[in-house]
């Protein structure tokens, strides 16, 4: 595909994260022809925002089931009888208002894709802290990272890495309006938080994701083989002098 396209096969066994293929942007033909031809290659091929309007573009293909989340915008091409690997990494996904649930959502499907038991749980946003409260036990028990979407002021997520002992990204997400609408005043409070909060770009639920996977996958494995992992994460002259 020399003309529109160089496909990154080693993409997943390079850095253990697969490629995935932006719809957005992209001429109808150009897409299906990128989409089929990692079909032919990988069991599973991940499309981030996807309009619903477009998924019949890909009726043409064989031998694959196509799994489509129409609030996130997102599809799932995975081969017959093919599943996505578990890994035992936890991810906790926070939406603070009902209007940040689709990009709360895509990144549950992209840290599921990557082999995470991902849960997410929705309106738990400041104008009702006490909503909040119940779920803190799950984070602080259960996740590996949380991952917390919120848009307008984007107060949840340095409130939220204030009260939990795990990493916390931040997913400003471009609700509001008027003055910082469009995800903008949630960015820069996610930036400017005090309390310890990564951040991603506003709506970029798959990125933050797949951060948020990357990290479970390595808690998960600590998990399991702690010495080994332990190991894995040193620089190589430490890992001789260990």
């Amino acid at each position: 595909m020399s003309d529109f396209a160089k496909l990154d096969l080693a993409r997943e066994a390079r850095t253990g994260m697969p490629e995935v293929v932006l719809a957005e942007g992209k001429r109808d033909d150009h897409l299906v022809a990128i989409v089929r031809a990692f079909a032919e290659q990988k069991e599973r091929v991940l499309v981030s925002r996807l309009a619903p309007e477009r998924l019949a573009l890909f009726d043409g293909l064989e031998g694959v089931d196509l799994v489509y989340s129409d609030a996130a915008r997102f599809l799932v091409v995975a081969r017959k009888g093919s599943s996505p690997p578990r890994t035992g990494g936890r991810v906790l996904v926070l939406a603070a208002g009902t209007a940040d649930v689709p990009v709360a959502q895509e990144a549950r499907i992209v840290a599921e894709e990557l082999g995470c038991e991902a849960r997410v749980v929705a309106d738990v946003g400041v104008a009702g802290l006490h909503r909040l409260f119940p779920e803190l036990d799950a984070a602080n028990e259960w996740a590996d990272v949380v991952i917390v979407a919120a848009g307008r002021e984007g107060a949840l997520g340095p409130v939220v890495a204030g009260l939990v002992d795990r990493p916390v990204i931040g997913l400003p997400v471009s609700t509001g309006y008027g003055m910082g609408g469009r995800g903008e005043a949630a960015l820069l409070t996610m930036l400017q938080a005090c309390s310890p909060l990564l951040c991603v770009n506003v709506d970029a639920g798959t990125v933050a994701g797949l951060c948020a996977a990357q990290i479970a996958n390595r808690v998960a494995r600590a998990r399991e083989s702690p010495g080994e992992s332990m190991l894995q994460g040193q620089a190589p002259s430490e890992a001789r002098r260990a």
